[in-house]
């Protein structure tokens, strides 16, 4: 029987380890988010200083320590690199710790490690480009519909539709991609109707298809109920933010304001915290 030291020692260094690992790929999250909107190989050429071209050395590629080392600025040219860069590597690190200490190292915890990198991306790049690229969104709903063929089900659609139409419930994988088709068309279809009735009455575009594929791929993860409570969330960030941006920056109501990256904010949140809010949800209506 192991003692609880050495548990403990253990679950430290499978934290550092997840975390470590979390910095590396967001240090690959950062070549995606500055290459793909430029429609560029996230493969090759090596990474290379955006002002002077000059190939960045391993040893100044460590993820966050070697921004730090530097001061923030490329050794050859001296050109200031963004902090964005290590902010980036940061939060995927600890997205993927709160990931394992949440799921474990399970499927879910892969799950929910790829939904959080996905989401860095498109959040980020939306930021930065005002555009969800569809190689990512794309990509990622592929994941998502053959990631929810290995875990459980947790959204409960589809087991209450097959419920009320078989007389003998499908097997697990069966109900978790229905619920996760069922999170995808869902979620898209509704960001859909929004756009083309803002059309339809304003004449202009509200809201991208960018927005629409992003629900698509994340209702695939989330499943319908979570992938709801995402674009209420998002839905309230922007509206706070957007209020917050034109009375203190004095933009226009006309601004353009990243709504993908509230909806990547809100998909973060509910992954963590979402199970909760439906429980709570339901207790307070009483529902059974």
């Amino acid at each position: 029987m192991r003692s609880p030291a050495r548990c403990g020692t253990v679950h430290v260094v499978i934290v550092a380890g997840v975390f470590l690992l979390g910095l590396i790929i967001g240090s690959f999250l950062n070549v995606c988010i500055l290459r793909i909107p430029r429609a560029e190989s996230v493969v090759l050429p090596a990474s290379h200083c955006t002002a002077c071209n000059s190939e960045i050395k391993p040893y100044d590629n460590i993820p966050v320590l070697s921004w730090l080392i530097l001061g923030g600025r490329c050794r050859k040219c001296k050109a200031r690199i963004s902090a964005l860069y290590p902010t980036v590597e940061l939060v995927t690190g600890l997205l993927f710790v709160a990931c394992y200490l949440v799921f474990g190292i399970t499927a879910e915890g892969l799950k929910w490690a790829v939904f959080a990198a996905l989401m860095v991306v498109l959040t980020v790049t939306d930021f930065r480009e005002r555009i969800l690229p569809d190689k990512v969104n794309f990509v990622g709903l592929g994941l998502g519909l053959l990631l929810s063929l290995f875990t459980r089900p947790i959204d409960g659609t589809a087991l209450w539709l097959s419920s009320h139409l078989f007389a003998f419930p499908p097997p697990q994988p069966v109900i978790s991609i229905l619920d996760s088709l069922l999170g995808a068309i869902g979620a898209s279809g509704l960001l859909w109707l929004v756009a083309e009735g803002y059309f339809r009455a304003r004449g202009r575009e509200g809201m991208g298809l960018g927005d629409v594929k992003m629900m698509a791929m994340a209702g695939a993860f989330l499943g319908l109920q979570r992938a709801l409570l995402t674009i209420l969330l998002g839905s309230l960030l922007g509206s706070f933010i957007g209020v917050a941006v034109i009375a203190l920056w004095r933009k226009g109501r006309d601004f353009e304001l990243p709504f993908g990256t509230f909806l990547g904010a809100g998909a973060l949140l509910v992954v963590f915290f979402g199970s909760a809010t439906l429980a709570w949800y339901r207790s307070f209506l009483t529902v059974r």
